[in-house]
């Protein structure tokens, strides 16, 4: 029997509702005790997932509001839920949750809600994960890659790579049963074939984390060139307000500046580096030697000229886009790719259309990209087991099938049926408290 939780679980501060969340065996008993329905229906025999409206009752005030009831195991939680919906101020909400702790709930851990919902099997970890992903989403690409992880959809696809070892593994273990019938000839290919055609799915699905992870984080973009060509007042025109410092003195842009915009659904994560130049001072070089840093790690180099030239951006291992600068007072040099004016604002749409055709052209946003980390390195884990399995394929069945537990554990810790507790609580650490 779990021990009831609580928590306000909408923001803090003043608003039109606020919600308190109870998630337990004991949580309608507590209802019962400071809930005061309206009509005639006593809370205990109220209808799961209908709302009563009603005084709630607390230490000190009275609250009228709602009180909704959710029977297990048909809630988020697989447990008995009650929510409480009041309105919307600071101390209605602490005073709400201090009653239902007074009546025995416990105030609930961060993410607590949602391992419970885990633990109960009512969602994965990965579809855990996605749920933080959707909250913690800055674009429209990142918010549907998360819903996708929510949605199980990594999840079934995982199943089914698990599906296909278990079906290598009975093969084996068949083997093992009627050891005349050694894993040789047409079987050992067989056998073989299978396991490096799952290998293949595993790494590409793994190579897809590239792309996954400027999906969720965004996609850096470093403005660089020689000074005075008109970086800084290039990012201001991009974000549409002013960020940079603009001086027509050289070397004004000593530390990056950086600046975020949401172009096609994808975020762009602007940085403003400081103007390359072969002669400066000591200050102005320790600037240039952080832009060269941010240059080797961005995904895409927006190389500015006014006319003088590029920059050497060599070293740079992001798609470079050269945009000529100040078009209104000055031709283009004929090999720019874009020609702008950040005073203007000449030619920064079709700059923008050059940016999302470079880093989302490739990108199918309705596809299911490896979007964590953590699901990347198990996947790696996974696929290097299958590869010890190709190399000991002639090995005995029993060694073999060690090789193929080893990878279905490894994809078992993305959904969370082999994680351990430390990984477990690693990810519900990064929810808030009330979710």
């Amino acid at each position: 029997m779990q021990d009831v939780i609580s928590a306000i679980s909408t923001p803090s501060g003043a608003g039109g509702v606020a919600i308190i969340r109870l998630s337990g065996s004991g949580a309608l008993g507590i209802a019962e005790k400071m809930f005061v329905p309206s009509g005639k229906t006593a809370v205990e025999n109220f209808i799961p997932n209908m709302m009563y409206a009603g005084r709630i009752c607390c230490d000190g005030f009275e609250d009228y509001g709602l009180c909704v009831y959710f029977r297990a195991p048909k809630s988020f939680t697989g447990e008995d839920s009650v929510e409480f919906h009041c309105h919307g101020g600071v101390q209605i909400a602490r005073g709400v949750l201090a009653k239902t702790l007074s009546l025995g709930a416990r105030a609930a851990d961060k993410g607590e809600f949602t391992k419970r919902a885990f633990i109960n099997g009512k969602l994965s970890l990965s579809s855990a994960e996605g749920v933080i992903d959707m909250i913690n989403a800055e674009s429209l690409a990142s918010l549907r890659a998360g819903s996708m992880l929510y949605a199980e959809k990594l999840t079934r696809e995982i199943k089914r790579f698990q599906g296909e070892l278990t079906d290598v593994l009975a093969e084996i273990a068949a083997s093992l049963d009627y050891p005349e019938e050694d894993l040789d000839g047409v079987d050992e290919r067989n056998i073989k074939e299978k396991i490096f055609g799952l290998e293949n799915k595993l790494t590409a699905l793994a190579n897809s984390y590239s792309c996954g992870k400027r999906i969720k984080d965004g996609v850096t973009v470093a403005i660089c060139g020689a000074p005075n060509t008109g970086k800084s007042s290039l990012l201001n025109s991009l974000l549409g307000y002013d960020k940079a410092i603009v001086s027509d003195e050289a070397g004004t842009t000593r530390d990056a500046v950086e600046g975020s915009i949401e172009i096609d659904g994808v975020k762009f994560c602007f940085y403003d580096t400081a103007g390359l130049r072969e002669r400066a001072g000591n200050i102005e070089s320790i600037g240039i030697e952080r832009a060269k840093k941010i240059i080797c790690s961005a995904d895409i180099i927006l190389s500015v000229s006014d006319g003088c030239g590029y920059a050497d951006v060599g070293g740079g291992c992001g798609s470079v886009i050269k945009v000529f600068n100040k078009c209104d007072i000055r031709q283009g040099d004929g090999v720019s790719d874009v020609r702008v004016s950040a005073k203007t604002g000449e030619g920064l749409e079709q700059l923008k259309k050059k940016l999302s055709s470079v880093a989302v052209g490739e990108l199918a946003l309705d596809k299911a990209y490896i979007i964590e980390q953590r699901h990347y390195l198990a996947l790696l884990r996974a696929a290097d087991s299958l590869k010890s399995a190709v190399l000991n394929i002639s090995e005995t069945p029993d060694i073999l099938s060690i090789d193929l537990k080893d990878a279905w554990d490894a994809l078992g810790e993305i959904t969370g049926e082999t994680a351990n507790e430390e990984i477990i609580n690693t990810v519900f650490e990064k929810f808030c408290v009330g979710k």
